[in-house]
């Protein structure tokens, strides 16, 4: 499939694929991909779950209004140390008066632990978050006992993804003080496979939330 209205731009210390202009539009958000992709291509199958459908989730997420940002990333990207670039890119975004509310980090499976790692250590309550199918039961964000989410955050699982735990059970989110938070468990019987998909299902709700006021 051909990437369409892609525009290829430098922000802060790497190159992404932005999808929409910069002209009049309100909303920015991050779409982080999932664990598999970091070192497979975009036409390789997963064992289990099938291709993982980058491009259409991306061309699913843009609209009119909505600067999507993206980029495949390197085989075993450290996460913390790629939340630090996220965060240079939301930075500069804001330094250039973009308000906080007007930006959503979304991230699936290893990039919604990316997502929380941008939600910690950035401390904004005013950042977006779409978190999906990125909370399991003993996960390595609960080893840290001083985790912490900022922000207002959408936290999306599924029924039958093995393992998986709702966010609002986890410590890290107990321990917060979220204002705005919402959850949503799916039922697509599709396991953790649910994610590789550009399902409506989870699409519109993190839609919602990213034009939410």
């Amino acid at each position: 499939m051909k990437l369409k209205n892609i525009f290829i731009a430098a922000l802060s210390l790497f190159s992404v694929i932005i999808y929409g202009q910069y002209s009049g539009q309100k909303q920015y958000v991050f779409f982080l991909h999932n664990k598999f992709l970091e070192g497979h291509s975009l036409e390789e199958k997963h064992p289990k779950y099938g291709v993982a459908e980058y491009e259409e989730i991306l061309n699913k997420l843009k609209d009119k209004n909505t600067i999507v940002i993206s980029e495949k990333r390197k085989a075993d990207t450290d996460p913390i140390a790629y939340a630090g670039k996220v965060r240079k890119q939301i930075d500069s975004l804001m330094k250039k008066g973009i308000p906080a509310g007007r930006i959503t980090v979304v991230g699936t499976s290893q990039g919604g632990y990316i997502a929380q790692y941008v939600s910690y250590y950035e401390e904004n309550t005013d950042l977006k978050f779409v978190i999906i199918g990125a909370s399991f039961k003993d996960d390595s964000l609960e080893k840290d006992k001083n985790f912490k989410l900022y922000g207002r955050i959408l936290s999306i699982t599924e029924k039958s993804d093995d393992g998986h735990l709702p966010l609002s059970k986890e410590q890290r989110l107990m321990r917060s003080d979220i204002k705005d938070f919402k959850e949503i468990e799916l039922n697509t019987s599709l396991q953790h496979g649910f994610l590789f998909k550009a399902l409506n299902d989870w699409i519109t709700p993190t839609k919602d939330w990213v034009s939410r006021k």
